[in-house]
Parts: structure tokens; C-alpha cells; sequence
């Protein structure tokens, strides 16, 4: 059985690093879940995305794209979002097929659990 490498770009298995988190898990740190939040949207899991998104900033929904391709996460910047922290932020670049998201998104803890809350797209 071949393992797959998870998509959020850690050199470890999918089932190892954001497949536990999607599985229930709580994400120790503002970037694993946004780790996590990218592999979610690589793997259109919308039902985790939704539960990882601030209850005041969540949409009723989320459509995916048929056509979109993900290609690769960069993180660029962490502030704050450890253990020790109530908010954080992380700016990072995903790459598609044809172009890339630059931004800064901002995470706080909401009854305990990381949950993302919004984000500044940059150029």
C-alpha cells in the first residue's frame, strides 16, 4: 500500500498530519490549522472547513470550484498562534494551476480550538 504525502506540503503522510486533524483532532497551532484548512480545501472537505471557521466570520456554505487544481502551500509568516496565544496569524501563498492566493489570515481560540476568522488577500 502506497502512503500519500499530505498536501499541506509537511513531509509526512496524509493520515499523520491534517488527516488527524480532519478526523477530529484539535490543531495545536494557528498554522497546522491552516495547514489543515488548505489540505481541507485540496481535498474539498467542506464539512471542516466549515467547523474550523469563526462562528461570527462561517458562511452557510462553501462551493468548490469544479476546475480548481491546488499545487502547493508556502507558509511565509507566523505570528503568534502557539499554545501560549488567544489569536494569531499566518500569511502564506497557495499555488493552483494557473495562478496563486497571497494572505494574511487571522486565527483565534474559540473555546480552546484554533478556528480561522478571516484574511487580507495581498499582491
Amino acid at each position: 500500500m502506497t502512503t500519500r504525502s499530505c498536501p499541506c506540503g509537511l513531509p509526512a503522510a496524509y493520515e499523520e498530519c491534517c488527516g488527524r486533524y480532519h478526523g477530529g483532532a484539535a490543531a495545536p497551532t494557528a498554522e497546522k490549522l491552516m495547514r489543515s484548512r488548505y489540505s481541507a480545501f485540496v481535498r474539498q472537505d467542506a464539512g471542516y472547513l466549515l467547523r474550523t471557521w469563526h462562528p461570527r466570520t462561517r458562511p452557510e456554505r462553501i462551493d468548490f470550484d469544479a476546475g480548481m487544481r491546488w499545487t502547493g502551500l508556502e507558509i511565509l509568516q507566523t505570528t503568534d498562534g502557539s499554545a501560549f496565544h488567544s489569536t494569531g496569524s499566518v500569511t502564506f501563498r497557495a499555488s493552483y494551476r494557473g495562478g496563486s492566493l497571497h494572505e494574511r489570515s487571522r486565527f483565534e481560540r474559540v473555546d480552546g480550538a484554533w478556528v480561522y476568522v478571516d484574511g487580507d488577500f495581498l499582491s
